[in-house]
């Protein structure tokens, strides 16, 4: 029987963990160290360190366990338990020198979400939750905001980098929940949209063309914290689909009603 709070316990370390040598190295990092995994896709040896360290410390809590991380420092997958990894999500503000970035991971068993961390460096701010558990954040309790209309929320989104094909119809959403919101903002970090989703401070964020690792500790915090997530159709496949929806529950629908008319298939 796997006891999943300490095991959340363990993975908050091992995050922190990394935090600690991310943050260090952006007091002297050269903007020569990156590497273009593609267009605007950015990478140094900071992340694919980062994902080494947080991978050796995982496989000591969990030795049978797999990986999916961002910069493919693993390429064991296990049958039940999937570590979902993002080392340094929001690589392009750590590069540029914008605090806002952060350490995010997930364990998935099966197909289920059961440990969610996500950990804000620069704030030095750990969201977190796990199976059947309340969220937190650095050991409170959390929960999504009570607001109940749209024109009153504030919500996030991110750019796409990639996949440009859909931009147009990209921007008439974002044009129009901009019109229709109370404020749009982009932090440049999904993990980190996503745990202010959590905790009240956005209403909603969404956002397309996403990975596993940007998302999955993500959703499960949102889930925990009596949130609310789906994709750009309405359904439950956002860690698949990379279409990204998460609110407090309570503008779900509204949101969801101006998406699906910008996207319809």
């Amino acid at each position: 029987m796997i006891d999943y709070e300490n095991l959340c316990k363990q993975v908050i370390e091992v995050a922190k963990m990394a935090g600690k040598f991310i943050i260090t190295e952006s007091k002297t990092f050269n903007a020569s160290k990156i590497e273009y995994k593609g267009v605007n896709d950015m990478v140094s040896y900071v992340d694919k360190t980062a994902e080494r360290m947080i991978i050796e410390e995982l496989s000591k809590i969990l030795p049978q366990s797999g990986f999916i991380a961002e910069e493919g420092t693993s390429n064991k997958t296990a049958e039940e338990f999937n570590w979902i990894i993002d080392p340094l999500d929001g690589t392009t503000n750590f590069i540029h020198g914008i605090p806002a970035f952060a350490v995010s991971i997930a364990l998935k068993q099966h197909n289920d979400l059961v440990v969610g961390v996500i950990y804000e460096i620069n704030q030095d701010e750990c969201f977190y939750a796990w199976k059947d558990s309340k969220a937190y954040l650095n050991g409170k309790e959390i929960k999504v905001s009570d607001n109940e209309k749209l024109n009153s929320s504030l919500v996030a989104t991110g750019f796409p980098y990639y996949d440009f094909e859909r931009q147009n119809a990209y921007m008439g959403l974002f044009t129009e929940v901009m019109r229709k919101c109370h404020g749009l903002r982009r932090i440049g970090a999904a993990s980190v949209d996503l745990a202010y989703t959590a905790c009240g401070r956005f209403d909603a964020y969404f956002e397309y063309n996403l990975k596993p690792w940007d998302i999955a500790a993500g959703l499960l915090i949102v889930e925990r914290a009596g949130g609310k997530y789906f994709d750009f159709d309405g359904g439950e496949n956002a860690l698949t689909t990379y279409d990204i929806v998460a609110t407090n529950g309570k503008i779900s629908e509204e949101l969801n009603e101006i998406i699906h008319s910008h996207f319809k298939k």
